[in-house]
């Protein structure tokens, strides 16, 4: 929280930007309402001054001017006119539109996630989980720019966590009443149109868990598996995302292999197929350059799995040798 009011400076930005091309105007707009500044007039923007912000506008006025524009970074007090009152309304003004439009995307999840639970389908659709870790970050970043804590923080809050609690309770039913299975002999089924997620999971069951496994693939997202059949990496499957994990790390978990050389690769898919950078490891860029060539030099799942496997296997070992050393 920022208490202007022993401060009373603040930092203002004033910018010039070219009319054209129409997408630098578009770009810096985002990135000023990235950073929390609000507009006191046409092209002047205000935050208050702390060195985070400080630094967030200097790069911004360096991108302004390598874009061809004009822009005045200071640090200013006003005397007359605008009030540190007035201003500070417009900052909580703006972030309790945030916090509300969070709290009904929220509450349209608790929705689905209600409608879902009372027809007894479990686990929860991947796109509802992403959706609501995808709220639970957007949250984070508002709070944040919240400089001056918007009374509408706190219901966006208690929404975004029982959205949290749901899928915890979720996966934990998940989880217990399908780890016991025998999956041994098993037809694990999974959508077409392999990524690094899904080829991970077919490595993984063929080298840990049932080498002898035979794997179908559908074009369907939602599919009522036969008696024999297990469903990876999809609607409603047996193992697929839970919470923030993807089915690689799910697979992992529930067979109980999360050690040594497969829980750095648990992270670089993970980071790989969700694309939030949880776990950084140097090894993900190269790996996701790789998979994403391979998917666009071919739609063939065939092929795709056959580099992708031979990715994996010498992925691992060098993992291994790298541990050993």
């Amino acid at each position: 929280m920022v208490n202007n009011r022993d401060t009373h400076t603040w930092l203002i930005l004033i910018h010039q930007i070219p009319p054209k091309p129409d997408y630098f105007r578009v770009k810096i707009w985002r990135r000023l309402q990235k950073i929390g500044a609000v507009a006191v007039k046409q092209s002047v923007y205000v935050l208050p001054d702390t060195v985070q912000s400080f630094e967030d506008l200097h790069w911004i006025v360096k991108e302004i001017e390598g874009g061809g524009g004009t822009a005045s970074l200071s640090r200013s007090v006003f005397l007359e006119g605008l009030s540190n009152d007035h201003i500070e309304a417009l900052f909580t003004d703006a972030r309790n539109e945030d916090y509300r439009i969070i709290s009904q995307e929220g509450q349209g999840v608790l929705d689905r996630v209600s409608r879902l639970q009372s027809q007894q389908s479990l686990p929860l659709p991947t796109k509802l989980r992403k959706e609501s870790l995808r709220l639970q970050r957007r949250f984070d970043e508002i709070v944040a720019i919240d400089f001056f804590q918007a009374p509408g923080r706190k219901s966006a809050a208690k929404v975004v966590l029982e959205c949290k609690k749901l899928l915890v309770h979720n996966d934990t039913a998940v989880t217990s009443c399908r780890t016991l299975k025998n999956v041994k002999g098993k037809v694990w089924v999974t959508r077409q149109g392999l990524f690094i997620d899904r080829i991970g999971c077919i490595w993984l069951i063929r080298q840990f868990i049932d080498s002898s496994a035979q794997f179908k693939y559908i074009p369907e997202e939602t599919y009522a598996p036969l008696k024999n059949e297990i469903r990876f990496d999809m609607f409603a499957a047996e193992f697929t995302h839970q919470g923030d994990k993807c089915s690689f790390e799910v697979l992992v978990e529930a067979f109980s292999l999360d050690a040594g050389s497969l829980a750095v690769l648990a992270q670089i898919v993970h980071d790989i197929d969700l694309k939030d950078d949880k776990f950084s490891r140097p090894e993900t860029a190269g790996i996701r350059a790789v998979f994403s060539g391979i998917t666009r030099k071919t739609d063939d799942d065939q092929i795709r799995l056959l580099r992708g496997l031979a990715i994996f296997d010498e992925l691992y070992i060098s993992l291994n040798e790298s541990a050993q050393d």
